[in-house]
């Protein structure tokens, strides 16, 4: 198949410390390519990818501070891909509402969207307008507005890209992963430490919206000793994070869509407790690789509970459901799908020449 991917212009592909989508969308389009397929990525011109990449601009948009309007940018790089539109056989879509319009108004090739998201008041109307588009959900929960969903895939990873630790580190610590954001629960994370006299390790992105919170709610309880802030990691600190941690907190408190950072702690063999809200569910086999909570006073009195989980358990469960060629087989199957729907709809002249 002919496929174009497009990601997300604020970071590269992959990025090189935090980024949900674009780590997704990497490693999707290189396996991808290594299965054979023709794929073109639009994204940031330093990204790193296997297949032919078509830049419209040359690095991530958030190194440059003076670009004001994102979106000038993003609609740009759609143009560029409908313009070629006539040279795939379908375009999957990483950029949310940006694409809807362009892609309703061609007909010959077909767009997939993968809904990265949670829809919003401001959102929600015009994907209802653009209901009958293929939409992929990441997580079923993430279902919350009636759209032509043909499949929710789970985010993959590569579980030999994370190194498994069967015992954590001799110092035992919690560990919390992610956006220094306040519905990802950073100082919740920080109550249930001091509440539980644990040491907790603090990794993640800070963007410039949040700073006040991060000033007045998480600062103020970093030591160095109890509390360790060690801002936004990359890959190799990353894992070590995880892998030494005894247990992840995943304290958030919004309808999380997946939530990566759950399976990558438990491909290190480290269990996950979460609160229960959004696809946290469907990503914690609860009482095996972790457990979902209610309450941030439940999180806290299941710490003893998840030190007796078995890590090689969470290493396989992980492997078993959320590994990158399950999440490829299963785009792989949607995009038959929609291709096969669309050559039946307008006769696409070449389309019977697709090599699935």
């Amino acid at each position: 198949m002919k496929i174009a991917q497009v990601a997300p212009l604020w970071e590269r592909v992959p990025p090189p410390n935090y980024g949900g989508i674009e780590l997704v969308v990497s490693r999707l389009t290189d396996e991808l390519v290594r299965r054979g397929h023709e794929v073109t990525l639009f994204a940031s011109g330093d990204s790193q990818t296997l297949a032919r990449l078509e830049a419209v601009y040359p690095r991530a948009l958030r190194l440059e501070p003076h670009i004001q309007e994102y979106a000038a940018y993003e609609m740009l790089e759609l143009s560029q891909v409908y313009q070629r539109a006539a040279e795939f056989d379908i375009i999957h879509s990483h950029v949310g509402i940006s694409a809807l319009a362009l892609a309703s108004l061609i007909t010959k090739t077909p767009t997939v969207h993968t809904l990265h998201g949670n829809f919003t008041k401001d959102n929600r109307n015009v994907y209802i307008y653009h209901h009958q588009q293929p939409y992929v959900s990441i997580s079923n929960a993430q279902r919350q507005i009636n759209l032509n969903y043909v499949g929710t895939v789970y985010n993959g990873i590569n579980p030999e890209d994370y190194n498994f630790v069967s015992q954590p580190q001799d110092q035992p610590y919690l560990a919390f992963l992610g956006r220094f954001s306040p519905e990802k629960g950073p100082d919740r994370a920080i109550a249930i430490a001091k509440q539980n006299g644990w040491r907790l390790k603090m990794a993640g992105k800070l963007d410039a919206v949040d700073s006040e919170f991060f000033e007045q709610e998480i600062a103020p309880y970093i030591d160095g000793q109890q509390i360790e802030y060690l801002g936004e990691v990359n890959h190799a600190q990353k894992v070590e994070l995880l892998g030494n941690a005894a247990i992840t907190l995943f304290p958030i408190n919004w309808q999380e869509p997946f939530g990566l950072v759950m399976t990558e702690s438990m491909a290190t063999g480290t269990p996950v407790i979460a609160m229960g809200l959004g696809s946290v569910p469907e990503v914690i086999d609860h009482g095996v690789c972790g457990f979902v909570c209610h309450s941030y006073e439940e999180m806290a009195a299941m710490i003893p509970l998840a030190l007796k989980l078995n890590r090689q358990t969470c290493r396989e469960y992980v492997e078993n459901k959320f590994s990158v060629n399950q999440m490829v087989n299963s785009y792989e199957d949607i995009y038959r799908q929609i291709i096969q729907e669309r050559i039946k709809s307008n006769g696409r002249i070449h389309a019977a020449k697709i090599q699935f």
